[in-house]
């Protein structure tokens, strides 16, 4: 774990979030470890366990500010975890006869894993709020773009006419999608661990179930009926849940960076003094906060893969799995808020050409409309056959550097099926856009429940 001004001072503001990194410093983590044992000791002391006077000993000494961050990192590595240095720390500060009452039956894994989790909580909540933010800005792309004509793309080719605004209201669904991830995390998912050396809370005997839950309430985690040392399903579901939000984000930088290019020129990162610009070529606006985005992406997937395999643990207590998730659920927090803030500044401040969606739309002479038109013929043809003959006169349109409008009001043979009006209204960009309003009323509806679902989850 690294201090709050640890860590690259040159690469950290271009990758990470601050405030991430600041909520998994070594002092908050220290204070989430603390506030375990503080809560320990009320719970056993609730149920009888430890005396009630103990517990306000312990819970005084458990202030983070109070002890030597790299006194315990430098006694953590001979330890193996961070967590015997600070009970033994802990338990010196608190004087007899309570101090025999630190740690009462917990084992370093309840205290680490308890504390990442309140840590993740508060975290979760912070990503909550930027996404939302996020997702306003992409449903006001949506809702302002509606008409807003451009070429959709298949396998990077022009494809058919689609509103921006659909663009963006598939930007908004993946959002919303990671909102109510993040929302299940935290109605429940989130979860305290205590299970002592083994899992069976023996040094509590009948009364472990009734210290758990209390812990659990105490800490605001949810009571996971058992203890959960060697099942990591929990810690790879807030992985998933933020591998998941990556490659969301992940996917409007690229959509960005891709109708950024000079040649397509259709949307543009906010502008700003010094941002995207090139150390030789003076005319340069590189996409630099969606390069960022997609970087963090693999490293995030990197990430993921180690967590996933972490769940392999040996028996009852892993003795290599589980260290192995500590700072890797650090980075991905760090690496997801510092791409969830680049995109919200995106969503909020991204810049369009309407002027060039429409000309590229148009380019090639219209034959982005060539399936509008084979439908149109295919109710009299049927669709194979009207399949052939315009793919034969987009072909021709080609070839002889005509617009597909020109071709087809000239071809004889097609003359005998559809007359000219029939064939400017099949290619007209506006008439071929299916249920593309309805699609995008559905985006921001579902975006509005999940933004009022989170609000009061919060």
């Amino acid at each position: 774990m690294a201090d709050d001004l640890a860590g690259s001072l040159l690469l950290g503001p271009l990758f990470g979030s601050d405030e991430m990194r600041r909520l998994f410093s070594d002092r908050s983590f220290v204070q989430a470890m603390l506030d375990f044992e503080a809560g320990l000791a009320r719970a056993e002391a609730k149920a009888g366990v430890i005396p009630t006077d103990a517990a306000e000993s312990i819970s005084e000494a458990c202030d983070a500010s109070l002890y030597d961050m790299e006194k315990i990192g430098r006694a953590a590595g001979p330890a193996g975890n961070p967590a015997i240095p600070l009970v033994t720390a802990l338990t010196r500060r608190v004087e007899a006869p309570a101090r025999g009452y630190v740690h009462w039956g917990a084992t370093s894994q309840d205290v680490i894993d308890t504390a990442l989790m309140v840590l993740m909580q508060r975290a979760l909540r912070i990503l909550a709020k930027e996404l939302a933010n996020a997702m306003s800005a992409a449903a006001a792309l949506a809702e302002k773009h509606r008409a807003t004509l451009m070429a959709g793309r298949t396998w990077l080719q022009p494809a058919l006419p689609v509103p921006f605004g659909l663009k963006a209201a598939l930007w908004l669904s993946g959002l919303t999608a990671a909102l109510h991830d993040i929302d299940r995390l935290l109605a429940g998912g989130l979860a305290v661990q205590l299970g002592g050396a083994a899992g069976t809370l023996a040094f509590l005997q009948d009364k472990g179930p009734t210290v758990r839950a209390e812990l659990a309430a105490c800490l605001g985690l949810a009571d996971p009926g058992l203890a959960w040392h060697a099942e990591r399903s929990r810690v790879v579901a807030v992985a998933a849940a933020l591998a998941a939000l990556s490659g969301t984000l992940a996917k409007i930088a690229t959509d960005i960076q891709l109708m950024m290019q000079d040649e397509v020129g259709e949307a543009f990162e906010p502008a700003a003094p010094d941002k995207g610009g090139s150390s030789t070529m003076p005319q340069k606006r590189n996409p630099v906060a969606s390069a960022a985005i997609r970087a963090n992406h693999r490293r995030i997937a990197g990430l993921m893969a180690t967590l996933t395999i972490a769940m392999e643990g040996e028996h009852e207590r892993s003795p290599s799995a589980w260290p192995a998730e500590w700072e890797s659920l650090r980075d991905l927090f760090i690496l997801a808020g510092g791409s969830l803030r680049n995109a919200a500044d995106l969503l909020s401040g991204l810049e369009l050409d309407e002027d060039a969606m429409r000309r590229n739309l148009q380019a090639e002479g219209g034959l982005a409309m060539a399936e509008s038109l084979a439908f149109r013929l295919a109710e009299t043809i049927g669709r194979q056959e009207a399949h052939r003959r315009v793919a034969a006169l987009a072909q021709r349109a080609r070839a002889e550097g005509r617009s597909l409008l020109e071709t087809a009001t000239n071809d004889a043979e097609l003359a005998t099926t559809l007359s000219i009006s029939d064939i400017k209204a099949a290619l007209t960009p506006e008439t071929y856009l299916g249920s593309a309003d309805a699609m995008i009323d559905r985006a921001i509806e579902d975006a509005r429940q999940a933004r009022e679902e989170t609000d009061a989850l919060l």
